[in-house]
């Protein structure tokens, strides 16, 4: 091992890196009691899914580094230095529901990028307090129940540990380990956005066990633009099990995933449609009723199952194939039973990045 890998260059070997983070539905979803610090216990089956976020993270110094983000109808914010860890940074989002997205530094792929740079100026990285800048080109629905924030952050660490860690063989690099741990400081899904494929999560989701899946998943997706929030779904299920116990001790909830483990080893897109399963997804239609309506055309239309994804409001539909897909988005969107439709297909990859700009002699 050479001095260069040990200290690490000193000069930027990139100005600007790329990477992507694939969203996700939950096949399974149980829901335990909320817990002291105010999480409820969970144990889920995540599935990655096609739709995924992009993520530029770039030194405005570099030349040209912004100019291709400047020259699109995006727009862009600057970012308060709020915390002694994180470089200047500009931003600007692109795609899917880009004006949705957080504006500040509560955003999530700014806080995954702060995270590096901390590491990066512990570990005496030279350009570790450059001005950057941040593009995030969306896939995924917002505040859909699909992880598209966590994805930003999954795509954000990845992007941001290239910049700043260029070498892989470097011992200063945070390895996997380390960017699972940031990961689940930033959000429960985070972990599993990292990691892709089908995996099985416990406490808030973020403890992750990878899990055999065969064959390719097709789903037709209903967006809503009203949304839902997540901390609000999960207080009405606390409201609702509350009132339900004083009935009925024994309310229904999801039990384990096993058997939807085992289906999914078949590859059968039938098997698993009938084991999909939501503790979210009754106060998710107690707060948004018109979503009872979305599940209801879905299964008119031919879709082997669907589910409200995660937290929802988006309605995740199985279905046979990928041209099947197509035919139910199509029939929910003429129904008029969703903001928007789309297909996608599952499981995705890890994520991962998909481009490198060198700093130019």
């Amino acid at each position: 091992m050479t001095v260069s890998h040990i200290f690490g260059p000193q000069e930027p070997q990139y100005r600007s890196v790329t990477a992507s983070a694939h969203g996700k539905v939950n096949l399974h979803l149980g829901v335990g009691p909320a817990r002291e610090d105010g999480y409820h216990e969970l144990d889920t089956i995540f599935q990655a899914v096609s739709l995924k976020e992009e993520v530029t993270v770039a030194l405005r110094d570099a030349q040209g580094a912004q100019d291709a983000h400047d020259a699109e109808a995006v727009r862009e914010a600057e970012v308060a230095q709020e915390a002694a860890d994180a470089a200047p940074c500009t931003w600007s989002v692109s795609g899917f529901d880009s004006h949705l997205v957080p504006q500040d530094s509560s955003n999530l792929a700014w806080k995954a990028v702060a995270a590096i740079q901390k590491l990066a100026r512990d570990a005496h990285v030279p350009w570790a307090d450059e001005p950057v800048h941040i593009h995030i080109d969306k896939g995924i629905p917002v505040a859909g129940g699909m992880a598209g924030g966590s994805a930003d952050a999954a795509a954000a660490l990845v992007a941001a540990t290239e910049l700043y860690f260029p070498d892989p063989r470097s011992p200063r690099r945070p390895d996997g380990a380390q960017l699972s741990g940031i990961a689940a400081d930033l959000g429960a899904d985070v972990p599993f956005c990292l990691l892709g494929g089908t995996a099985r999560g416990t406490g808030k989701g973020e403890n992750l066990m990878p899990v055999i899946a065969t064959g390719t998943y097709h789903w037709a997706i209903a967006t809503d633009k009203r949304g839902l929030s997540t901390p609000e779904v999960f207080r009405q299920l606390d409201q609702q099990r509350a009132a339900a116990s004083e009935a009925s001790p024994k309310a229904a909830r999801a039990g384990s995933p096993e058997g939807l483990i085992a289906a999914l080893r078949t590859g059968n897109p039938e098997e698993v449609g009938k084991l999909l399963v939501n503790d979210l997804q009754a106060p998710a239609i107690s707060l948004l009723p018109s979503l009872r309506e979305t599940l209801k055309a879905a299964e008119e239309a031919g879709a082997i199952a669907a589910i409200v994804s995660g937290s929802g409001p988006t309605v995740a539909m199985l279905c046979a194939s990928a041209d099947d897909a197509v035919e139910v988005a199509t029939a929910v969107s003429v129904a008029g039973k969703a903001s928007s439709t789309m297909t996608t297909s599952s499981p995705a990859a890890a994520a991962g990045v998909i481009k490198r700009e060198e700093v130019l002699e």
